[in-house]
């Protein structure tokens, strides 16, 4: 019977066995664990990332508009997108990627994009001979071309090795699309006149990574309607 009690007491008491909450006391800040409150703080989330999704709509619309003129030039004139990230940027890099070669919503032939966060060895061997900083920009000056475009995608917009891709995306005659957020950090001066900047209008990494998603999603979708028209997915 003491088993079976053990196997049905609360998630909270559970957690105080283990050291994390006292069980029947408040967590820092005087909130209980309470199921309520999980759901209100969830609820939360929602809210907060739909707001400044609201909010960021007019002032992101422009840049993300002349993003995809970029990178439909790109494809449209055999050239391919090469993109970039750290930890959720490289997986927004991969996700990218993932939709551009095989499809966002609607079938269409293939379109060239690479994500540079991907080949393991090649990762290991840049940074163990060289450094972590040109992971990025040693695959730019290998892979990329004229016309091609570079996706820099960094929340803060200050991290070393995707400056350094940008840097090296220049070098190639390409067109950088950079997803930044915190006011753009050193992109903003890493950045040409003809490359395009879409900095999310806030401080929080989890809800620029939100807002980044939806903008390459708008991408995406956008350059299916130029090459295909304007109609629902049938999928």
């Amino acid at each position: 019977m003491k088993r079976i009690e053990q196997a049905l007491i609360p998630d909270k008491v559970a957690a105080s066995a283990l050291g994390r909450i006292p069980p029947n006391q408040e967590a820092p800040g005087g909130a209980r664990y309470d199921g309520r409150m999980l759901e209100q703080r969830i609820e939360q989330h929602f809210i907060d990332s739909a707001d400044l999704k609201y909010q960021a709509a007019q002032v992101l619309s422009k840049p993300i508009a002349q993003a995809v003129q970029a990178v439909l030039a790109c494809v449209t004139g055999g050239g391919k997108v090469l993109a970039c990230g750290n930890g959720g940027s490289a997986a927004d890099a991969q996700h990218f990627a993932a939709e551009f070669v095989g499809r966002f919503e609607r079938e269409r032939p293939e379109l060239g994009a690479i994500a540079l966060t991907t080949d393991s060895s090649i990762l290991t061997a840049i940074a163990n001979d060289y450094s972590y900083n040109v992971v990025f920009s040693r695959q730019v000056r290998a892979l990329g071309q004229p016309g091609d475009v570079l996706l820099a995608i960094t929340t803060s917009g200050n991290s070393a090795n995707v400056l350094a891709a940008v840097e090296a995306a220049h070098e190639r005659d390409m067109t950088v699309v950079a997803l930044t957020g915190r006011g753009g950090g050193k992109m903003n001066a890493a950045l040409r006149d003809t490359d395009v900047h879409i900095c999310v209008p806030h401080e929080r990494t989890a809800r620029i990574q939100e807002v980044h998603l939806l903008a390459l999603h708008c991408i995406c979708d956008a350059v299916d309607a130029q090459l295909l028209g304007d109609q629902e997915p049938t999928t």
